[in-house]
């Protein structure tokens, strides 16, 4: 049998000797029937907090030797609301997210986002709720701030994650997702990704948006957005996805474009072949918990306790029910 305190074991000594000290002392000096089912409820409740189990089986667990670049769109288009109806294109970004985290396990994971300038959020980690949680609390350019922005900014911040994960790990795999809407709002030609190609083994473009388009509500830089909709030439503004953008830089970097929407699942391409497979990935032991067993004892014995309590209070009852007909 093994042991999980909930708490260390002295501090719980700590805490449940001066009760038992009680509880003992009323045994000897009182009703032993009645403090003895209490001297038990505290062995039963001191037992659970020490979360008693026994060695079980052994589970397998899949590992992906892969580093995982995710770079994310941050332009206020992020937000336009045509995913899933009138939902922001972020919710998608994020759903998508999530998806790549569940298919590859044990991957590493960076996150660089880019706006009017590109920034890595989260380096090589494998702490996907470090992961998880950026992405949750990312938020689109701030809308007054906005003055146009190229939709390969990235490109030497992406290249360079990926040279720094080749040069630490060169035995690991690499993957990209580059997700965004195409759009490009400066006059110049988007930077190119080919430089970042040869370090890259598998991943995908991930285009968001419709042709019909979405409009955008004005972000302030808090959570959240506001009530009021990007306006241009006092009509409202609608973003719209650019495929053809899209296209060209899943060319750049040799990876396959697939338009999202909400009514499809995403496909995801298989993790590249360094990823190891249950057989070779061992396995972690499992411990069967029997706290739910003194659980039950402490709800069996504290069902009494409240049986009797009911008890005496019915007696009082109708001893001063006699009483007061006197």
């Amino acid at each position: 049998m093994i042991f999980q305190p909930v708490l260390n074991v002295f501090l719980l000594l700590l805490l449940f000797a001066p009760v038992a000290f009680v509880v003992i002392r009323a045994l000897v000096r009182g009703d032993r029937m009645l403090w003895s089912m209490r001297l038990l409820l505290l062995v039963a409740c001191f037992v659970m907090l020490l979360r008693p189990g026994i060695p079980g089986g052994a589970t397998q667990t899949l590992s992906t030797d892969t580093d995982i670049v995710i770079a994310v769109d941050t332009t206020a288009s992020i937000a336009a609301e045509d995913w899933d109806g009138d939902a922001q294109r972020l919710d998608g970004v994020r759903a998508d997210v999530q998806s790549i985290v569940d298919t590859y396990p044990g991957a590493r994971f960076a996150l660089v986002t880019f706006d009017a300038s590109a920034e890595l959020r989260l380096p090589l980690t494998t702490d996907t709720t470090a992961l998880i949680s950026s992405l949750e609390i990312l938020q689109p350019e701030v809308t007054s701030q906005s003055r146009g922005s190229s939709i390969g900014i990235a490109n030497k911040m992406i290249e360079e994650t990926l040279k720094n994960a080749a040069d630490a790990a060169p035995d690991r795999s690499r993957m990209l997702f580059y997700l965004g809407d195409g759009e490009q709002t400066v006059t110049s030609d988007p930077e190119s990704f080919s430089d970042s190609a040869h370090y890259v083994d598998a991943g995908a473009v991930l285009g968001y948006g419709t042709a019909e388009g979405g409009p955008m509500k004005v972000t302030s830089g808090g959570f959240g957005t506001g009530g009021e909709y990007i306006e241009y030439q006092g009509e409202q503004a609608m973003s719209v996805i650019d495929e053809a953008n899209l296209q060209a830089i899943a060319d750049e970097l040799g990876i396959p474009l697939e338009v999202r929407s909400a009514d499809n699942k995403i496909r995801l391409p298989e993790a590249p072949t360094t990823t190891t497979n249950y057989a070779e990935s061992g396995s972690v032991g499992n411990v069967i918990e029997l706290y739910w067993i003194f659980a039950l004892i402490m709800v069996v014995l504290l069902g009494v306790e409240l049986a009797r309590a009911t008890m005496l209070i019915a007696q009082l009852r109708a001893m001063a029910t006699r009483g007061g007909a006197r």
